[in-house]
């Protein structure tokens, strides 16, 4: 039986690591997450699948160590794997620099806003009038973490972290019969 640890293992750990312990700092701004910007970087490189799973997984897994599985970890789990194969088709024929992950970071963020907003209507019977008038300054923050994350964070990443070849490695462990 063979059983091998996939190039690029370390890089997907990295980021989700960076994210993880961003998100855990006590009193940071609300909705002022690194995850896209995180994503972003990682679509260029890793595909569609790669790149739902990063998005996918962060979520889940931060969920399972902290608040625990519910609605929410779905919903926000799927948009983030989503908005990981769209910067993937996004980012396939354009250069990982700033200006492209604002360009596709702002509407991206807006767009999982507008989706995850639907979760207190749909699963708690909250009002959409309630739930839409509450998003507002809840997204201008997003927004804001995004402009701040992709401008600072995602052209780190891609440079020292996605491109950085001394961070690949590809290993098989055989267990002999």
């Amino acid at each position: 039986m063979q059983i091998r640890i996939p190039s690029g293992s370390l890089k997907f750990v990295i980021g989700w690591t960076a994210v993880f312990l961003f998100r855990l700092i006590p009193f940071r701004p609300p909705n002022f997450e690194p995850i896209l910007a995180t994503v972003m970087p990682f679509s260029k490189r890793y595909g569609p699948l790669g790149s739902f799973l990063f998005g996918f997984l962060g979520i889940v897994a931060f969920d399972a160590m902290t608040s625990g599985w519910g609605s929410w970890t779905w919903v926000t789990a799927m948009c983030y794997g989503l908005l990981g194969v769209g910067a993937h088709y996004f980012f396939k024929n354009r250069d990982a620099s700033v200006r492209n992950f604002l360009i596709f970071g702002v509407p991206g963020t807006i767009l999982y806003d507008a989706v995850t907003m639907l979760i207190g209507p749909v699963f708690n019977s909250q009002p959409l009038a309630v739930a839409f008038a509450g998003q507002i300054p809840f997204t201008l923050m997003h927004v804001l973490g995004t402009v701040v994350f992709a401008t600072l964070l995602s052209p780190a990443l891609y440079r020292w972290v996605v491109q950085n070849e001394s961070l690949e490695f590809s290993f098989a462990f055989f267990k002999k019969v």
